[in-house]
């Protein structure tokens, strides 16, 4: 009898992880049975796109999920969330972890601060400077394990259950449910930044694999895995950028947008949204290329961030506006939103790959704060800047608690780009257009620098992590045959 894998794609990262890349067919190649459990509203859209035999979709029925997590001892499940999120070794660069604290602390009052902040911070010392009580957080969670997916277990009988974080998420119920049945588990880290924001696994999770040495060194250090279960296999996502398979032609891509063939792209990506406002970069932006400080005519390209399209807190949709406001206000100022896949899912769901690839590889520059998309951008070797131009208060005079995009430098993976020199970082309007003007004269500067970040942070650039991280499921299911089936 075949082998049989549950999957757990409860974002539309992990849908490109997966589905996007070599991963499931090759695993299908092997004669392995996937079931891929995802976001019930967008399931059979999924399926559809996706069908293949060997490949079964079922719902993540995450409403059941969440109403477990609000029902079910909240307070107490929210705290170990919280304790995971920041209880990470000390031995790792603690910096992200450090700016949840401090996040806590701000968005709540003064009863809940005496009442849970002041003992949380007691377990923090303990977590960050003990592995027994990082591990017996872990299986303090496990009193947590509702019966949600116990039909899906005996009807599947799975032998190996993949998720795309070690518990971090809602799918830290799936995972528990599979380690209570003695059935192997496996993660996937799916994001840049995943290894040192998030610590503590939220399941008793065995087996894991990862874009680079870097983050094995993360997951060893921070939160106590065994290295010989942790797999360096590169980052699958990114396979079809080195393929160029979703690469538009220029022409249609500028056309699709109403950009100028004869003008310098400078693209901004929204990132950091969460923490700070990104108004102030566009419209420095904005304000250069329809000046004439640059050096030569260009135009601006915005690709908004899915927390633009939150509905709550409402100051996101508020900067979205002011963004589009923009648009109309200057006319080389263009405005991309991201596609929304629908359900949970969300603005993550995969759909404009190719949206994403055309813009990063025909941008002269592109600018973020200090988004993932880095590293993407370093892929194409385009030149990129990270911009930390700060509104004084940031959102804290909306209420909404805010970082300096000035003072996040030390995050460990945007210290790690600032050490590289793979692009420039500028924290004024004045360095803004200097850096930019260096690039739009020379797009060669930095591009060896470039060329090393993408090998240090992702490992592979052969387009054939997909693969590689597939053989290492393989061989994990040869390992840990706990069952004749």
């Amino acid at each position: 009898m075949s082998k049989r894998i549950f999957i757990s794609a409860d974002h539309g990262m992990a849908i490109i992880y997966f589905l996007q890349s070599d991963v499931v067919s090759t695993l299908l190649d092997a004669g392995v049975e996937v079931v891929v459990l995802t976001d019930d509203e967008t399931k059979d859209k999924i399926a559809q796109r996706f069908a293949r035999l060997g490949l079964t979709f079922e719902g993540l029925r995450l409403k059941q999920a969440n109403d477990y997590a609000k029902k079910v001892n909240p307070r107490l499940q929210s705290l170990l969330i919280y304790l995971r999120r920041v209880g990470g070794s000390r031995r790792i660069n603690t910096e992200a972890m450090d700016s949840h604290v401090w996040e806590v602390w701000g968005e709540n009052n003064w009863k809940f601060r005496l009442g849970i902040w002041i003992p949380s911070a007691l377990a923090i010392l303990l977590l960050r400077n003990f592995s027994w009580a990082r591990k017996l957080l872990v299986r303090i969670q496990n009193r947590f394990t509702p019966d949600i997916y116990s039909d899906l277990f005996d009807k599947y009988r799975p032998d190996l259950v993949i998720a795309s974080t070690p518990g971090w998420r809602m799918d830290r119920y799936l995972l528990r449910e599979s380690a209570r049945r003695r059935i192997p588990n496996m993660t996937v880290i799916v994001g840049w930044d995943n290894s040192s924001s998030y610590n503590v696994p939220g399941a008793d999770v065995q087996w894991a694999t990862c874009w680079s040495q870097l983050q094995k060194e993360e997951l060893v250090k921070g939160s106590d895995w065994n290295p010989e279960h942790v797999h360096v296999g590169g980052i699958p996502s990114y396979d079809g950028y080195f393929r160029k398979q979703w690469l538009m032609p220029r022409e249609e891509y500028f056309k699709l947008h109403g950009l100028d063939p004869n003008r310098k792209l400078i693209s901004y990506a929204s990132s950091f949204v969460h923490f700070a406002p990104n108004f102030p970069n566009i419209e420095a932006l904005a304000k250069l290329v329809s000046s004439d400080s640059l050096a030569g005519p260009s135009q601006l390209l915005i690709r908004l961030h899915p927390s633009h399209f939150q509905d709550k807190p409402k100051i996101f949709a508020e900067e979205r506006q002011r963004v589009f406001d923009l648009e109309k206000k200057y006319p080389h100022v263009h405005v991309v939103q991201p596609v929304a896949l629908g359900g949970s899912l969300g603005y993550y769901g995969g759909e404009d790959m190719d949206e994403k690839s055309s813009m990063m590889a025909y941008s002269d520059v592109v600018v973020t704060v200090y988004s993932t998309m880095l590293v993407e951008t370093a892929v194409h070797d385009t030149p990129m800047i990270a911009a930390t131009i700060d509104v004084p208060g940031g959102w804290n005079k909306k209420g909404k608690f805010s970082l300096s995009l000035k003072e996040i430098g030390d995050w460990p993976t945007h210290k790690r780009f600032r050490e590289a020199k793979a692009g420039r970082v500028t924290s004024n309007e004045a360095e803004l257009r200097d850096a930019l003007n260096m690039y739009l004269k020379d797009r060669t500067i930095d591009s060896a620098e470039r060329r090393k970040f993408v090998e240090d942070e992702i490992t592979f650039t052969d387009a054939t992590s997909g693969k590689r991280t597939a053989e290492f499921i393989l061989k994990v299911l040869e390992k840990t045959n706990h069952k004749d089936r």
